[in-house]
């Protein structure tokens, strides 16, 4: 696929190493172990719905290979139809979102599959993000089903049954600490039906992310995340640790003291698709 088909461009690292999805592996082990390290040509896979998709950035060209016929999935979770040009033309335009943009242009909002994005960022609470990767490639490797493509063998995302299914023991061991008993408490609600992804989409960002709460071990910037990184909430912007640090430093008119009008107010001045100019902001700060 050439790149020159999408509109402003790809970049698959920035986009899939930027802290916005735990759920795609760099196939040469090197995912998130080194910030800034560029990939070359590196494969990154992923497994959806028992389906291997696998991907890889060279020279002006988009290659990619699956147990399935999947350019329409692969269009899904890397936002490949957005016009990045008009994202960043409506976007505000100051010195720092300037940077960001101009540094990692190409990066694209994935859309990750509901479940292993809520339990990767219930995993993520102080946590840096080469840690958060190893606890779910950890949770693949032991929970998930096992599938066979072009010589390799590749872990599905546990299902929510296999992870409500685990003690907290095993998943302490796997490094989940405190936040083992938040994931096998929030999987035993998706398994059991009690609350599922078609319960906590809602018509608003605000009401989503209220009703994301209802999961154990989920907060405003966790629900925020999972709002903007999966369920398409592009005006989401999550107050972690990068944006609270840009907000004293850069827009300090938008700390208001609660998280909900601090959020309102760092939207209002990223502008319309906050939720894009946030992820650039967060790597650009991440990496410096």
């Amino acid at each position: 696929m050439p790149l020159t088909d999408l509109a402003g461009g790809f970049d698959l690292q920035a986009t899939l190493e930027s802290g916005q999805t735990y759920l795609w592996t760099r196939e040469d082990g090197a995912t998130y172990a080194a910030d800034g390290a560029r990939g070359g040509d590196a494969w990154y896979s992923t497994v959806v719905d028992g389906e291997v998709l696998r991907v890889r950035q060279r020279e002006g060209v988009l290659d990619w290979e699956s147990t399935t016929d999947a350019e329409s999935l692969l269009f899904d979770l890397l936002s490949l139809d957005d016009d990045l040009r008009a994202i960043r033309d409506a976007a505000s335009d100051d010195a720092l979102i300037r940077e960001a943009y101009e540094r990692y242009w190409g990066l694209r909002i994935v859309r990750d599959p509901f479940f292993g994005c809520l339990v990767s960022f219930i995993c993520s609470a102080q946590m840096r993000v080469a840690r958060i990767f190893a606890m779910q490639e950890a949770l693949r490797e032991t929970y998930g089903e096992e599938i066979a493509f072009d010589g390799r063998t590749y872990h599905a995302f546990p299902t929510p049954a296999a992870l409500a299914d685990a003690s907290e023991a095993d998943l302490r061991d796997l490094s989940l600490g405190y936040r083992a008993p938040y994931v096998v408490r929030t999987a035993e609600l998706v398994a059991s039906g009690e609350l599922t992804e078609a319960d906590v989409r809602r018509e608003d960002l605000e009401a989503t992310r209220d009703a994301l709460k209802g999961y154990v071990g989920v907060g405003d910037k966790v629900a925020d995340c999972v709002a903007l990184f999966s369920l398409g909430c592009r005006d989401a912007v999550p107050l972690d640790t990068w944006i609270r640090t840009a907000i004293d430093e850069y827009y300090p008119d938008c700390a208001k003291g609660t998280y909900a009008e601090t959020s309102r107010a760092i939207r209002e001045a990223f502008g319309p698709n906050a939720g894009y100019t946030q992820t650039y902001v967060f790597n650009h700060l991440r990496s410096q």
